[in-house]
């Protein structure tokens, strides 16, 4: 019973963080389809708060997680040999962290540090690195992509056990891959067009994932950022093979317009259902942009 009640703990935390990272994700289109890459719809500063909303039979409502991304940008700088320069790369993060009745209810505590490192140019993620806290157990681990020869390589160390051997895995790759922090910004730089069909690489624990996406309907909706029209997205998260076994539907709002803002999602599976919604967006531009 324990066992089984902790299995079902464990995986109400994955689809959390996974609705975190897939919140905003969908294959770009091609390359040669890409805005002027210098004109990012996000400025460096912006900052984005989401909050997560679980309702199950009786149970309306309960304010269960809290998640923050943000971008920066770091410059190209030489090297110390002074044989060359460091180019610049993009920076992701994504926080998310348990909230209130998920504590009381689950007992259950968690905590995820991502950081995503891209190359701008292609928009390719290049390193990840991720802190995960659940309770006493704790996990860091390291992505390292390597587009030339094909591959990721993803090791997982217990910093509570440091002579602990670590968990590698290493699979092949190919494309444009992200990762759960990148995928949401990669996203935004792309088009979205009413009716098409997507299929988003997403890399996790070492593991590269193909998950279709459709976008299936427009729609009006009043939004922390004022009354918007909106892209709905359908992500294909659940399935054999797929980031979630068993049965499963999970449906993203972006704005329809050059920033595709998320400003909200949804995901119903066998555990109830989670609401994830747009709370804060701060940021330079944003007053502008909107």
């Amino acid at each position: 019973m324990k066992s089984a009640m902790k299995d079902c703990r464990y995986r109400f935390v994955a689809i959390i963080l996974l609705l975190s990272s897939l919140l905003f994700a969908t294959t770009p289109a091609s390359d040669s389809k890409r805005k002027d890459e210098g004109k990012l719809p996000f400025d460096p500063s912006e900052e984005l708060v989401y909050e997560g909303e679980f309702s199950r039979a009786l149970l309306r409502g309960l304010n269960v997680a809290e998640l923050r991304f943000t971008a920066s940008r770091t410059q190209a700088s030489s090297t110390q040999s002074g044989n060359g320069n460091t180019p610049a790369t993009l920076r992701f993060t994504l926080d998310a962290v348990t909230k209130g009745l998920l504590r009381k209810l689950f007992g259950l505590n968690f905590r995820q540090h991502i950081e995503s490192t891209v190359e701008p140019q292609s928009f390719s993620v290049l390193q990840t690195t991720k802190l995960d806290e659940q309770g006493k157990r704790k996990r860091t681990s390291e992505a390292v992509f390597d587009k030339a020869a094909g591959k990721v390589v993803w090791t997982e160390r217990d910093p509570n056990d440091p002579n602990r051997e670590p968990r590698v895995v290493t699979n092949q790759m190919s494309g444009a891959v992200q990762d759960i922090a990148s995928a949401f910004y990669y996203l935004r730089t792309q088009p979205l067009v009413l009716g098409t069909n997507f299929e988003l690489l997403i890399s996790d624990s070492g593991h590269v994932y193909r998950i279709p996406t459709t976008v299936s309907e427009k729609k009006t909706l009043k939004t922390v950022v004022g009354k918007v029209q909106t892209l709905k997205v359908d992500v294909e998260i659940f399935g054999e093979g797929r980031l979630l076994r068993g049965k499963g539907k999970m449906s993203i709002w972006f704005t329809d317009d050059a920033r595709h803002i998320p400003v909200r999602a949804k995901i119903n599976s066998e555990l109830g259902t989670l609401d994830i919604t747009l709370k804060k967006i701060t940021g330079s531009n944003v007053k502008q942009a909107l």
